[in-house]
């Protein structure tokens, strides 16, 4: 049976001007995605949100504005049967000193990755100025930061 799967995300930008990403090793393949998940049922979009970051990030943040929402079709990656549906929004921290993340992208320890039915995610900043859509992994994360980067002049 085809379901709807619906994520949330956020587009995290420090006072550096980085972008947040998180690198993942997921059932073998390494992902660079932004911030967030699935939504859990009973919870809606910007309280899923401040939870992904929380459990991601040990972060609080503020969900921002909306940002975009998938507008086209895509299966996800790890279950050929559901749609996709993500849900962006800018998130807003004062405090994005605090968290720990790596400066080269899947810098997991061998033991991490020996598994290729486990999983491992570290979070990383990439600088603006060496963001582009192919930063991405995922179809819908590369739409939203190549939106990101036609509305947002840094």
């Amino acid at each position: 049976m085809a379901l709807f799967n619906v994520r949330v995300y956020g587009i995290l930008i420090d006072s550096q001007k980085r972008l947040l990403v998180s690198d993942e090793f997921i059932r073998g393949a390494y992902i660079t995605k932004l911030p967030g998940g699935g939504l859990e049922i009973g919870e809606g979009t910007r309280d899923g949100l401040a939870r992904e970051f929380m459990e991601e990030a040990s972060l609080e943040v503020i969900v921002g504005e909306h940002f975009y929402t998938t507008d086209f079709f895509q299966i996800s990656a790890f279950n050929n049967k559901d749609q996709i549906i993500s849900i962006y929004y800018l998130v807003h921290s004062d405090k994005t000193d605090t968290i720990v993340a790596k400066t080269k992208a899947f810098d997991f320890l061998p033991e991490q990755v020996a598994d290729i039915t486990g999983t491992a995610e570290h979070l990383r900043w990439i600088p603006i100025t060496e963001l582009n859509e192919e930063s991405m992994t995922l179809p819908i994360d590369k739409v939203a930061v190549k939106m990101l980067l036609d509305k947002h002049r840094f």
